[in-house]
């Protein structure tokens, strides 16, 4: 037989609570003034019910024994509702005479969702003194709460007259640790920090009686002017005085289902895709977070937002937006409205529209990545690198009516000049979502026509060489082909502009990968060997192309055959160095080498022929040139 035990209550460690509070649901002790001006706004609109006519004011004032003082004229507490609401923890004083939550349409209108109230002020207070008299019963006494951080509190009715008006005095005694949150300066810049919005007059008052207005209602977005550019100047000043910056143009949101109003302001210099602006979030005029990056979508990181909102939900410390559908819709619905703002600057303000891409390009190129509507809008007038400078696909597309584009930015690098002197249109592909863009031209653009570019495309609209001039170029180029050979890389004659460009390296990225493939073989156990030997494939080497029409070249195959043969390796691995460099493409260390290698062998040359006559005379020849290793300091240089 189950025999029903006795229930049991509950023990709360006060201090172990407040602990919980500060360290870990709360990000700062600050949130203690938000806490009592939330009650304030809440008692005010609970008055406001009752009576419409009621007058609605919070004041602050500081300087009293180090504490601070906080009034206001909202509807107040009877004694049973101090004994139900400030002595339960987690009771809220929105539910229902049963215990129920409140889900009329006047809850809305409160802030506070969760009970936790007063207990909050704890976190900087070691006494806290409530003083309320109650708006619903008219004949009621005041009542006075005295809590402290111990646990333990006192109850008292004041004598009649005591508190001639409705509405709650909290007073705080601050605590050793929590002295520095109550100090007049800081109390006024939290008080505007959190209440700027509020729709209730909110004045801090020092003991001298001075008085600072904390809010400034209504919002700016939300006033008259005398016209639209009266209202942008007011809004970019706005702006400028939360975050800092003038933006490059303000956009108005709206937002009737969650009750959302405010401004997203255009930041007027790059932002990273990977660090989010900060958008400052008012839940009914107070602040819950000024670091909610979960309100707009991911690519619109170049904007910031200030909006009021009656509808959406907070966490359960009331410092960020609780994530659900609702949130979702609303990020939607900015994100929608941002691009109904790109399409309004297309249509009507095309200079506007320039000085927007020219600073923020890369968020509207990540954006039109997934939005046909913009990408037909916007894609021409976005800037790319190309042949021709960093121009707009639409001015690029009518001087070349095909468009090739590289994979890589190395690859670009490597053709650019060339491509350029051959009357080449083509657009760098390399950087983040460009090569992906400019595909999509043609859908935008009919009669344009985009391929990739390969390396090899650029050698064929070289000019090719008079086979007389070849053939009497065949000894060099015979020795060329032997050493590029040990760089996995053939070489080739043409005529190309410019002139003073004496070598070009075309390369593309499967020849790069054998290559690579092949130099981890060769350091690898046989059974990794076989595996990368299997992924081999016959993909063409690199290109080393000379270029005829440049003088050294001419020079070197004029001595191809009376000068000394180190001498002409040594200048074809300077050739295939300066290429490699000219590329822009990673070196490897065998290519630092290299460079290194030829160019001090050339200058061990040229020193050579200045000092002891002809290269190859006796103790100056091949055997002891800079490949030959070093001799005892003696002016040789190592391989």
């Amino acid at each position: 037989m189950t025999t029903n035990q006795p229930g049991h209550t509950f023990q709360v460690d006060l201090r172990g609570l407040v602990d919980l509070l500060s360290h870990h649901l709360y990000s700062s002790p600050k949130v203690y003034l938000r806490e009592l001006m939330q009650n304030a706004v809440d008692a005010i609109t609970a008055r406001r019910l009752l009576d419409p006519a009621a007058p609605a004011r919070i004041t602050i004032r500081t300087g009293t024994d180090g504490g601070i003082v906080v009034e206001d004229s909202g509807v107040g507490l009877t004694e049973s509702d101090v004994h139900t609401f400030l002595a339960t923890i987690g009771r809220s004083s929105k539910r229902t005479e049963d215990g129920g939550i409140d889900l009329s349409a006047a809850r809305a209108d409160f802030i506070g969702q969760f009970g936790i109230g007063l207990l909050a002020c704890f976190v900087v207070a070691d006494e806290i003194t409530v003083v309320s008299r109650s708006a619903r019963e008219p004949g009621a006494p005041a009542v006075e709460w005295h809590g402290r951080s111990d646990g333990t509190y006192s109850i008292r009715t004041l004598p009649a007259g005591s508190v001639a008006q409705p509405g709650t005095t909290v007073t705080l005694t601050p605590r050793g640790d929590g002295s520095e949150w109550l100090e007049p300066g800081r109390v006024v810049q939290l008080a505007r920090h959190f209440g700027s919005l509020l729709r209730y007059q909110v004045e801090v008052v020092d003991r001298h009686g001075d008085v600072v207005q904390v809010n400034d209602t209504p919002p700016v977005w939300e006033r008259q002017y005398g016209s639209p550019f009266a209202r942008r100047e007011a809004l970019a000043a706005y702006g400028k005085s939360v975050f800092d910056f003038t933006p490059l143009d303000t956009i108005d949101l709206d937002i009737p289902l969650v009750g959302l109003k405010g401004v997203a302001f255009v930041l007027p210099t790059p932002a990273h895709p990977t660090k989010r602006s900060g958008n400052r979030v008012h839940l009914k005029g107070m602040l819950l977070s000024d670091q909610a990056t979960e309100l707009v979508p991911d690519w619109a990181f170049f904007v910031s937002c200030v909006v009021d909102t009656t509808g959406l939900r907070p966490t359960a410390s009331r410092e960020a937006l609780y994530e659900d559908e609702t949130l979702a819709a609303v990020r939607d619905a900015i994100g929608e409205r941002i691009r109904q703002w790109l399409t309004g600057l297309a249509a009507s303000d095309l200079a506007l529209l320039r000085r927007f891409l020219d600073v923020h390009h890369l968020a509207v190129k990540a954006l039109a990545r997934y939005d046909d509507q913009l990408l037909a809008l916007l894609l021409p007038w976005l800037p790319f690198e190309t042949t021709d400078g960093t121009v707009s696909l639409d001015e690029f597309a009518r001087a070349h009516p095909v468009v090739l584009v590289t994979q890589t930015v190395e690859e670009f690098r490597q053709v650019a000049p060339i491509a350029a002197a051959a009357g080449l249109g083509v657009v760098n592909g390399g950087y983040v979502y460009d090569r992906e863009l400019v595909h999509q031209l043609p859908q935008v653009r009919p009669g344009v026509t985009v391929t990739d570019l390969d390396p090899e495309t650029v050698s064929a609209h070289l000019d090719s060489v008079d086979p007389g001039a070849e053939l009497a170029a065949a000894p060099f180029l015979a020795r060329a082909r032997a050493v590029a050979d040990r760089m996995d890389t053939d070489v080739a004659l043409r005529s190309f502009q410019p002139v003073g460009v004496p070598a070009m390296l075309v390369d593309n990225r499967e020849a790069r990968h054998q290559r690579r493939r092949a130099e981890l073989s060769s350091d690898a156990d046989e059974l990794w060997a076989g595996i990368l030997g299997s992924l081999s494939s016959s993909a063409p080497r690199a290109q080393l192309i000379l270029n005829h029409l440049n003088p050294l070249i001419r020079k070197l195959v004029e001595l191809a055959g009376t000068a000394d043969a180190q001498l002409s390796e040594t200048a074809i691995e300077a050739l295939y160095g300066q290429a490699l460099l000219l590329s822009r493409r990673p070196l490897r260390p065998s290519d630092h080498a290299l460079l290194n290698r030829s160019f001090l062998g050339l200058l061990e040359f040229a020193t050579q022929a200045a000092g002891n006559g002809p290269v190859g005379g006796p103790g100056n020849g091949p055997g002891s040139g800079p490949s030959n290793g070093p001799s005892n300091g003696q002016g040789n240089v190592p391989s």
